[in-house]
């Protein structure tokens, strides 16, 4: 299976503009199952990333992705963004 995640000095080499489209890409991945399993948890937490981080793109798929979420999986998701935002 393949896997991807962003480590320090890949988010460092990168402009915002592209870390932006990065992270929303990221979420793309997960939310298609591209390569992995689909993963709404992870997609929805990458998507948050991408919004924050001002992809507007991101902004509208998350909103849409988070009509098919439980309440459950979005509180898990908001969490897993907010510590990775903690992190880096």
């Amino acid at each position: 299976m393949a896997h991807f995640d962003m480590n320090n000095s890949d988010i460092t080499a990168m402009g915002t503009e592209a870390r932006a489209e990065t992270f929303c890409d990221m979420g793309l991945k997960y939310a298609t199952g591209r390569g992995c399993p689909v993963d709404l948890v992870a997609a929805h937490k990458w998507l948050n990333i991408a919004a924050i981080r001002g992809s507007d793109r991101a902004a509208e798929l998350r909103a849409d992705l988070s009509q098919s979420m439980t309440k459950m999986q979005l509180a898990e998701a908001l969490r897993a963004a907010r510590d990775w935002m903690t992190m880096h």
